[in-house]
């Protein structure tokens, strides 16, 4: 047993007040010594303040709280890092619960192999609508691999999932490519993930399930589902073009970068269908104005790899001439 810190793990909070007492019950059942637990509070204004006063002060020197004003889950896990001290990272949602193996596991797999990546599945948790379902099923290669090859296989697969809390990080390989994550946007994983994996020359993959992510029921009124989905378009927008900038720069790994560029229209083009639930005439006229702005309809018709994909793209830039 050692005083090092071999594991940071970097809680957000904000107003999870039901699910939060789970989570961190499932971080402290850990079977893993030398870790740390970091739990930024972004400014929550329900009961999480006092149920993480009630848990730091039951586990003194394991469990570190940070308040800060509220700005988003990026700017939250941003903090997290700057405080972290662990040799890896991992990254974990306060409404969601982690088996006590887990990060034993992948931490053993990150230190057997020298990883800079140790790469785990989860199940989807559905608060019992429908049965959890296991996230990945494939048959990726339980050996090292590079992460362009991992992104290769389940990009051309059609099964890469954005989630970084699926995975371990080590911290001096983020440390040395500067990652952080974008301030206010929203879907932060895209970038992040496609960037560790690109970088990432030495990854493996535990196939066994051990993080439990919630897909809750969240219900708005049309005015905020309208301006929620402003948000989610501004991101999905400015992700599509970080993942071109970041196919374009891959000049000698042309299948890679026409993968990356499938996968930024297949988002991208998500955006017209979120755009279509907008009710407000004001605020559809201010996304599609911002598609123009930041030239979305060119970045999606140079990437684009199938005619299908570019005819969707020439009727969603028709459509934005003509409609409200």
């Amino acid at each position: 047993m050692t005083d090092a810190i071999r594991l940071s793990l970097i809680v957000p909070v904000y107003n999870v007040a039901p699910f939060l007492p789970r989570c961190l019950d499932s971080l402290l059942a850990q079977d893993l010594n030398g870790i740390e637990i970091i739990v930024v509070d972004d400014g929550a204004t329900d009961e999480c303040p006092s149920i993480l006063a009630d848990y730091q002060a039951s586990h003194p020197g394991l469990l570190t709280v940070i308040r800060q004003e509220n700005a988003g889950l990026s700017e939250a896990r941003n903090t997290g890092l700057d405080h972290a001290k662990g040799t890896y990272v991992a990254f974990v949602d306060s409404d969601d619960w982690i088996d006590p193996t887990y990060y034993r596991r992948l931490l053993d797999l990150a230190v057997e192999h020298d990883l800079e990546m140790a790469h785990g599945n989860a199940v989807f948790h559905f608060e019992g609508r429908r049965e959890d379902q296991l996230i990945y099923q494939d048959d990726l290669s339980a050996d090292v691999m590079s992460g362009r090859a991992v992104l290769h296989k389940r990009l051309a697969e059609k099964t890469f999932l954005h989630m970084v809390w699926m995975h371990l990080y080590r911290r001096d390989f983020i440390e040395a490519n500067r990652m952080r994550f974008i301030r206010g946007r929203i879907h932060e994983d895209v970038l992040w993930t496609t960037q560790a994996f690109l970088l990432a020359k030495r990854v493996a993959y535990d196939p066994t399930p051990g993080y439990f992510y919630r897909q809750r029921i969240r219900r708005y009124t049309q005015a905020q589902t309208d301006a929620r989905f402003e948000v989610i378009i501004d991101s999905s927008i400015r992700n599509a073009l970080g993942l071109a900038e970041m196919a374009d720069a891959l000049g000698a790994d042309p299948v890679l970068a026409g993968l990356i560029r499938w996968q930024l229209v297949d988002g991208g083009l998500s955006v017209f269908h979120k755009l279509r639930k907008i009710a407000d005439p004001a605020t559809r006229r201010r996304v599609r104005q911002q598609c123009r702005e930041l030239k979305l309809y060119g970045t999606l018709w140079r990437s684009a790899t199938l005619f299908s994909q570019r005819r969707r793209i020439a009727r969603n830039w028709l459509q934005g001439l003509f409609k409200a």
